[in-house]
């Protein structure tokens, strides 16, 4: 089997280890599914409907839980459906594809986290000059340049792979299309592709880390000033909340691709994968917005706005019959 044989299919073994319990991971996957497109898609309808939120922080997060909604839909409608089906098959366009969203969004996610802290640090180390240095122009532009850059990072481990040769079984033993399970499907050298990934990998995962810690450093030097224990707890909160999802999401990432060779078991690959394909797009929506009281006094309010407007229309409706009936 070659790459440029029209027809070509992969099998996503996925969970094929555990058969007894598809049907339970199925509906644990579906529900987090749910709760993921559902908590994003109202983080998103919020902000754009409380004009008090139309500052560069939510505009940020209205960034960051719509890459959430594309990131996870890249993903979990096939895994959802192939635990369900015998034929589990992906045809290798298919499967580039779905590899280039992966690479494409999981690197704009990181970037825009690197902004979402730098953000956070002007807004709290330099107040004064925050309104200027973020202006509405500033957020634009820091947004752009997020997606534009992860379009890119997408394009070269995609070209590679797509350029190897796949012979003998075509069986990938992974939920999805992902770089190191390819990379050992392969029956080519695939030794120089491994060094430019790892690079590559390097480069993005650990710069922005990098980046995100020692904004989040100064945040915490900063807040140490203050001389309030209740504003204190406060911030320390937020900003705990904010690092345990990027530990998360760094710590597996780089645990997988920034490595020389692709050894690690794929049992524990796919356990590490669940969690930055999976657990993070869930723990976003909560870390980011519920725990904020400003967020969370604007749903309030669009959810009791909604409300009297249903009960508005019932009345207006039931005026309506009335008169008809007089």
């Amino acid at each position: 089997m070659t790459n440029n044989t029209a027809g070509v299919e992969f099998w996503l073994l996925g969970f094929h280890s555990v058969p007894g319990w598809q049907a339970l991971l199925f509906f644990v996957f579906l529900v987090i599914y749910i709760l993921t497109i559902t908590g994003n898609i109202v983080i998103i309808s919020v902000v754009r409907l409380e004009l008090w939120l139309h500052s560069p922080m939510y505009t940020f997060l209205q960034n960051l839980s719509f890459l959430e909604i594309c990131y996870t839909s890249t993903i979990m409608p096939k895994m959802l459906a192939n635990l369900l089906v015998e034929r589990k098959a992906i045809s290798f366009a298919g499967c580039m594809a779905q590899l280039y969203c992966f690479v494409f969004l999981g690197a704009t996610e990181c970037f825009l986290l690197v902004v979402m802290a730098y953000d956070r640090y002007l807004a709290i180390c330099y107040p004064l000059h925050y309104t200027v240095a973020m202006s509405d122009t500033s957020c634009t532009r820091l947004a752009t340049v997020s997606w534009v850059t992860g379009i890119f990072t997408g394009l070269l481990p995609c070209f590679l792979i797509s350029r190897l040769h796949f012979c003998g079984s075509n069986q990938i033993k992974h939920f999805f299309c992902d770089i190191p399970p390819l990379l050992k499907l392969s029956c080519s050298d695939t030794s120089t592709t491994e060094v430019i990934i790892f690079i590559l990998s390097l480069l993005v995962l650990v710069s922005c880390l990098l980046l995100t810690l020692v904004s989040y450093l100064f945040i915490i030097l900063t807040i140490l000033k203050i001389p309030s224990s209740s504003g204190k707890r406060k911030t320390f909160s937020t900003c705990g909340s904010h690092l345990a999802v990027v530990a998360i999401y760094y710590g597996t990432m780089i645990s997988m691709y920034v490595r020389p060779t692709s050894s690690l078991p794929s049992k524990l690959s796919k356990i590490v994968s669940v969690f930055y394909t999976i657990i993070t797009p869930l723990l976003n929506p909560v870390i980011y917005s519920l725990r904020n009281k400003d967020f969370r006094d604007a749903l309030k309010k669009v959810i009791s706005g909604q409300c009297s407007l249903h009960r508005t229309k019932i009345s207006g409706s039931a005026v309506t019959s009335e008169t008809h009936r007089q």
